[in-house]
């Protein structure tokens, strides 16, 4: 079984690890030049739950959020590689520029960001906070960023 799949078939696929008790956290990000960062990052939020689910950003998104020549490579190839990480359950695509249309459907026990935010500062707060759900931090110090490596790559022409 592939660990990337939609959103609706996710939702009846963590339905029985719900009534066996098992908590689903959520993680998100375009994991465009997946780096140590991101991997530390999901590393991070599995040690919170039994499941990790990862939702990606589309190309469409990721592209109005960090603006054009974004992304580097395509949504499916980052679904894959993220999904080969030991760490990380399940995958699914989203379109928007946010997550709460996910979070509404999935409810997770958890919404896990990384350390660029702090749990006040989750954008998606109210909506996890809204049926009883947390946020969290994961991962070590926002050291590592994509954009920071494509500038250091454009530098060395």
């Amino acid at each position: 079984m592939s660990k990337i799949t939609d959103l609706e078939t996710l939702v009846s696929i963590l339905a029985p690890a719900r009534k066996l008790g098992q908590t689903i956290a959520l993680a998100n990000g375009a994991f465009d030049l997946l780096h140590v960062g991101h991997v530390r990052y999901l590393q991070g939020a599995k040690k919170l739950a039994d499941l990790l689910v990862v939702a990606v950003n589309s190309d469409a998104s990721v592209r109005r959020l960090k603006g054009p020549g974004r992304p580097v490579f395509p949504e499916l190839e980052r679904a894959e590689i993220v999904a080969a990480l030991r760490a990380v359950d399940y995958v699914l695509l989203f379109g928007e520029d946010d997550v709460r249309g996910v979070i509404r459907r999935l409810r997770p026990d958890l919404q896990v960001k990384g350390s660029d935010y702090t749990p006040e500062s989750v954008p998606e707060r109210d909506e996890v906070c809204a049926y009883g759900g947390r946020v969290a931090i994961a991962g070590d110090p926002k050291d590592h960023s994509t954009s920071k490596i494509l500038e250091s790559l454009a530098g060395d022409d």
